[in-house]
C-alpha cells in the first residue's frame, strides 16, 4: 500500500497550503478513517468549482496544489486533490480513468469537443474499511443545480460514480471504458488520449479557450 500513500508531484500533499486546507476540512483527525474521507470529499466536490475547460497539459496542472491554487478544475485534477488529502491522512488513495457519454452536455461545451464521449473522465478510489470505492468529486452542487441532478454522494461503503439519469428520469451520465487505476497521475496516457480523440484541440490557442470559458460563467451567472 506504500505507493498508495506516497507524496508525488501530482500527490504533493506535502505543500503547506494543502495541508492548511485539509485541517480545514477535518476539524477532528481522532474519528475513523471512513468519516475523514467523507469530510474531505465534500470539500473538494463543493469548494473547488468544476470547469471542463481548464484542462492544460502542463505537468504543474494535474497536481493537487495547482487544482486547490486555482479554485476551480475539470474531474482529473479534482479527483488527485482528494486522493492528495487522503493520503495525507494516512488514506491509501489512487486514481482511476474511464471514457464515458454526457447525455446532458452543454451545447458550448459539445461544440468544443465536438462529441459527447469524454476520454480519460478521472476519479478517485479511496481504500476504507478493507477494500476500494470509488469517489468522484467532480462536479460542485452549485453545477448540479443548473444540471437538475443531486450532488452525487460518497458514504465510503460503496462506488459513488455518476448518476445515471437526472431528476426527470433523463439518461445522464453513461460509462463506456474503464482504463484502470494508477498510483500516481498517467499525464502521457491522458494527453494521448484526449489528442486521438479530440485532435482538433491539439493546437488549441488558449485565447478560444478563454473565450469558451466566459462561455461557461455566463452559463453559471444565469
Amino acid at each position: 500500500m506504500e505507493q498508495f500513500l506516497a507524496e508525488t508531484c501530482y500527490f504533493d500533499y506535502h505543500k503547506p497550503e494543502v495541508k492548511a486546507y485539509g485541517k480545514t476540512l477535518v476539524h477532528n483527525d481522532k474519528v475513523s478513517p471512513r468519516e475523514i474521507a467523507l469530510q474531505l470529499y465534500q470539500g473538494v466536490r463543493d469548494d473547488i468549482r468544476y470547469n471542463a475547460y481548464t484542462f492544460d497539459t502542463h505537468e504543474q496542472s494535474f497536481s493537487a496544489s495547482y487544482c486547490l491554487a486555482q479554485g476551480e478544475s475539470y474531474c482529473i485534477p479534482k479527483a488527485v486533490l482528494f486522493g492528495a488529502l487522503c493520503r495525507l491522512y494516512g488514506i491509501p488513495a489512487r486514481i482511476g480513468l474511464a471514457d464515458v457519454r454526457n447525455h446532458l452536455a452543454s451545447p458550448q461545451f459539445l461544440e468544443y469537443l465536438k462529441s459527447n464521449i469524454f476520454v480519460m473522465h478521472g476519479y478517485t478510489e479511496v481504500y476504507l474499511e478493507d477494500k476500494w470505492v470509488k469517489a468522484t468529486p467532480a462536479f460542485d452542487s452549485g453545477l448540479c443545480q443548473l444540471m437538475n441532478v443531486s450532488p452525487l454522494e460518497f458514504d465510503g461503503l460503496k462506488d459513488s460514480i455518476f448518476h445515471e439519469f437526472d431528476n426527470d428520469g433523463k439518461h445522464h451520465m453513461e460509462y463506456l471504458r474503464e482504463h484502470g487505476s494508477f498510483d500516481d497521475v498517467p499525464r502521457e496516457l491522458i494527453i494521448n488520449s484526449v489528442a486521438e480523440a479530440y485532435p482538433h484541440l491539439v493546437n488549441i490557442q488558449y485565447k478560444g479557450l478563454r473565450e469558451k470559458q466566459s462561455l461557461y460563467q455566463d452559463m453559471l451567472d444565469k
